[in-house]
């Protein structure tokens, strides 16, 4: 059976522990499939490059535990081997609580856990800490710990004895090494097309795997889960639907925060997903009936968007022409008055919604939105769960009249937010359509009932 990788708190190692694993499968030649507990859009990138197939999220509050379980099996059982990276600490939920943390999808999944702990700075206060983690929820199993960030030999020695005098396996000891330091920013690691050197990395981490870990206890711990015993229907196209239909998706270095189900659901609806580059300057796709941006980096990339004239020009014209817009996040700052990049420079986006944006304090947490009206893809009093994790602020804030929702959470007071009109979906929160599939579908019809974009009379520049 597969293993979930944690840790006690984030910046352990549970992610170069993944990517070592998964390196060394590839090159033994065998498949690997990885989950990545929770709402990050990061890492998984780096594990879908590093696997050569699209990491799952398996998050039980944004999708419900059942899907959980379905994802994980359906996905997982398609490769010869399988693991779930955790995220944060391992029982870090919602709030305080253990809900949703990376504990209760081991405890759902019936995952043993492997435990990443960044040892540099300790010896024989190893025992406590892993004794805390190991006996605080004693149903979870615990199959051994990987220590990060080991010195020397002597060290290794001093950890090792900590270790068995508790009767936990060590099952191996990575180095301390900045050649080993996975390179990050403000929401996290760097997105996998920003590593130019990602297949020397890969290599590097296969090496690693080989030479530091206990690849004879670890390696039964990667075998993928069989195939149900009485399978589930197979998603697939709505039946009797209508023919397809284009829809753009903004798809760049500014915007690529989308989960595998998002393209996956809106095709099953009959929807074909055109690639469109707002940071190349492009028109939107001939015959487009609506749009989705996603989140992303807009804000690393405001000067160049503000660049873009034909860009922002098109969204101005799909907007008029009637045409859904579905947007998160990033995709929010995109259709805004003005855009601040990191040093605080201002820059014109497309102008459709009254805000400015600049950097500000950090929003981050699971988020209860329940919809003040029928919009575009959500109906009055529907109650959906996302989650918000942004460091841009929007000036003036929304006002009660008109949000799309109210939105509240552990430590996050109710307030109005988003955009919402039967053409419109803008807001912060980010969602996972796996546990609301109701909203790609809601898209899809209103794309049906659009009328195509026709071509642009002028770009607006030369």
């Amino acid at each position: 059976m597969a293993c979930l990788i944690a840790a006690p708190c984030s910046g352990s190692g549970k992610t170069l522990l993944s990517l070592a694993l998964t390196a060394l499968a590839r090159r033994r030649g065998q498949s690997i499939q990885l989950f990545k507990v929770g709402p990050d859009y990061l890492d998984p990138q780096l594990h879908t490059a590093a696997s050569g197939q699209p990491c799952r999220n398996l998050d039980p509050l944004l999708c419900g535990e059942a899907w959980v379980q379905q994802s994980f099996q359906r996905h997982g059982s398609r490769s010869q081997l399988a693991l779930v990276e955790g995220v944060m600490g391992l029982f870090d939920g919602r709030g305080p609580s253990p809900e949703g943390s990376s504990a209760h999808v081991a405890t759902l999944l019936d995952l043993p856990v492997v435990l990443v702990v960044e040892a540099s700075r300790q010896a024989g206060s190893l025992a406590a800490l892993v004794r805390g983690f190991r006996d605080h929820q004693p149903q979870l199993a615990m199959a051994g710990v990987v220590l990060n960030g080991v010195g020397s030999d002597r060290h290794h020695a001093l950890l090792q004895e900590s270790l068995d005098s508790i009767g936990m396996p060590l099952l191996g000891a990575l180095p301390r090494h900045s050649s080993l330091e996975l390179p990050s920013r403000h929401l996290g690691l760097l997105p996998a097309h920003e590593l130019t050197d990602l297949q020397q990395r890969l290599g590097a981490w296969a090496d690693l795997a080989e030479q530091h870990l206990q690849l004879e206890p670890l390696w039964p711990l990667l075998v993928a889960p069989k195939p149900a015993a009485t399978p589930g229907a197979e998603p697939s196209q709505a039946p009797g639907a209508a023919a397809p239909i284009t829809l753009a998706i903004a798809s760049d270095a500014a915007f690529h925060f989308r989960y595998p189900e998002a393209s996956e659901l809106l095709a099953q609806q009959g929807a074909e997903l055109q690639p469109w580059s707002p940071l190349a300057d492009q028109p939107l796709p001939a015959g487009c009936r609506g749009l989705v941006l996603p989140g992303g980096y807009p804000e690393l990339h405001a000067a160049q968007l503000g660049q873009c004239r034909r860009s922002l020009a098109e969204l101005q014209r799909a907007h008029s022409a009637g045409l859904p817009i579905y947007a998160e996040c990033g995709g929010l700052l995109l259709l805004g008055q003005r855009l601040a990049d990191a040093e605080g420079t201002p820059h014109p986006m497309a102008g459709l919604l009254p805000f400015q944006a600049s950097r500000g304090a950090l929003s981050l947490g699971y988020r209860t939105a329940e919809s003040s009206g029928d919009g575009l893809v959500v109906r009055r009093g529907e109650r959906l769960c996302g989650h918000e994790f942004h460091r841009w602020q929007l000036h003036p804030p929304l006002a009660e009249h008109g949000a799309l929702w109210q939105l509240e959470g552990w430590g996050a007071p109710r307030r109005p937010e988003g955009w919402g009109t039967p053409q419109l979906h803008a807001s912060w929160l980010h969602l996972h359509w796996g546990g609301c599939p109701q909203l790609p579908q809601r898209l899809v019809a209103a794309a049906r009932r659009a009328t195509p974009l026709p071509p642009p009379t002028t770009h607006g520049h030369p």
